[in-house]
């Protein structure tokens, strides 16, 4: 799944700051069959930085979340060290649009040409999370990174 910050954004929607409850969160999203990970940048110093969620997190600029009490080279090592993935992103943030999707067990897969956030809001109810705090973080993480002004929902054909 994609979610803004990999697995810090089921860190913050649960109010966990420590490394070892990050392990515990890459744990849980292995155990349920996904790759947990989180994400830098070339551009950013150190290059975990480049998280524009997690800087935002660590800065306390997410209204009513904790700030973590680990820098981002910690959480990256934590992650790894868990067994899960970071990921370096190459190039510079075009994203035009968010995607909002409400479609189990899917996601978007990223396309260089045509750049979005997708935030897999499915994954609310995989890892028993706060729906309407999940997605307020994530409007409030691209609405400061001055991100796109247009989200399109993907919803379930029913």
């Amino acid at each position: 799944p994609k979610a803004l910050g990999g697995v810090y954004s089921i860190a913050t929607n649960r109010g966990v700051t420590t490394i070892d409850g990050l392990k515990d969160i890459v744990q849980e999203v292995k155990d349920a069959g996904y790759i947990s990970s989180v994400h830098g940048d070339e551009h950013a110093h150190p290059a975990p930085m480049g998280c524009g969620f997690y800087k935002l997190w660590s800065q306390g600029k997410l209204d009513g979340i904790t700030p973590p009490a680990f820098n981002s080279e910690e959480g990256k090592a934590a992650v790894l060290e868990a067994g899960g993935v970071y990921e370096c992103l190459k190039g510079n943030h075009e994203e035009k649009v968010v995607y909002i999707n409400f479609v189990p067990d899917t996601t978007i897969a990223p396309n260089g040409e045509d750049q979005a956030f997708v935030v897999d809001a499915w994954i609310t109810d995989k890892f028993n999370l706060d729906v309407p705090k999940y997605l307020v973080a994530a409007a409030s993480t691209v609405e400061q990174l001055n991100g796109p002004l247009k989200a399109k929902l993907i919803v379930p054909d029913n």
